[in-house]
């Protein structure tokens, strides 16, 4: 049998499967089979899946195309006009991309930290809320005969998880609370944008995409603060020097306060950062 339908497979094994995989949309294809046999497995009666442990890759596996350029080099476009659009939903297609992976990263990477098994509920779950995201960009991109890949894109998305890869509590701060909490600061901006554009179905995914970020927002605060207490640290002035540790540059406003603070983030946590 392939690796890829295996039931007794472990979740790290599961994880690190969607990591090797290329295609995009094989990719969130294994991250929702493998989302919905934990969940099976979650049930009253059902077979419980195990953790375990695996060294995942340190780069997952990618498509050749888009290409991958240094943020500089990748070209600008007017958001006002259709072309502009387009880069703007294959811009955010990049990112959820990265985000399934980096999701399915934190649980094969720190699967040696003990953990009640909520914090595997939660990450499987954005891992397949964010394959979900993914896919309705890349179908959003093909009605325009666009796809992903057609674009260049950003090369430094996995920076982060490279710089926190020996560092939980560093990937907890910057990834969830700082890049995705930035999710919820310009994500209300474009869909405006694709309202004035009067693009329903744009409109609907990225709605879709908003809601559902606050709770991945919050699963990075709720078990940044379950360490912190296990380890008796204070957070705030920890998640203060790891985010100035690892997040290249100072945090800029506005800022979505209603929204970061229903994830579980205060000001007082982001402002002290800004430049």
């Amino acid at each position: 049998m392939n690796e890829n339908t295996t039931p007794d497979m472990t979740l790290t094994q599961m994880a690190d499967a969607v990591l090797r995989t290329a295609d995009g949309r094989a990719k969130t294809a294994l991250s929702h089979r493998y989302a919905a046999l934990w969940r099976a497995s979650r049930e009253d009666g059902a077979t419980p899946i195990e953790i375990g442990t695996i060294s995942p890759p340190d780069v997952p596996a990618r498509p050749d195309r888009p290409e991958l350029l240094s943020p500089r080099d990748v070209p600008k476009r007017k958001p006002g006009t259709p072309e502009g659009r387009i880069a703007m939903l294959h811009a955010i297609a990049h990112i959820e991309l990265n985000a399934v992976d980096l999701h399915w990263d934190l649980i094969a990477r720190f699967s040696h930290v003990p953990f009640p098994i909520g914090f595997y509920d939660d990450w499987v779950r954005a891992a397949d809320e964010e394959s979900k995201h993914f896919n309705l960009l890349c179908d959003r991109l093909e009605a325009f005969d666009s796809f992903y890949g057609a674009l260049p894109a950003h090369a430094g998305m996995w920076q982060a998880a490279e710089e926190t890869a020996d560092d939980l509590m560093g990937r907890l701060a910057v990834v969830p609370m700082v890049l995705e909490a930035r999710g919820l600061d310009v994500t209300p901006g474009m869909i405006k944008l694709f309202q004035q554009a009067k693009d329903k179905d744009t409109v609907a995914a990225l709605d879709v995409i908003y809601a559902e970020e606050v709770g991945h927002v919050s699963y990075g605060s709720k078990w940044f603060h379950f360490l912190c207490g296990r380890d008796n640290v204070d957070p705030k002035p920890l998640f203060h020097t790891l985010v100035r540790k690892y997040f290249h540059g100072a945090l800029k406003p506005p800022f979505n306060d209603e929204k970061r603070a229903e994830a579980g983030i205060p000001p007082d946590f982001y402002w002290p950062l800004i430049s």
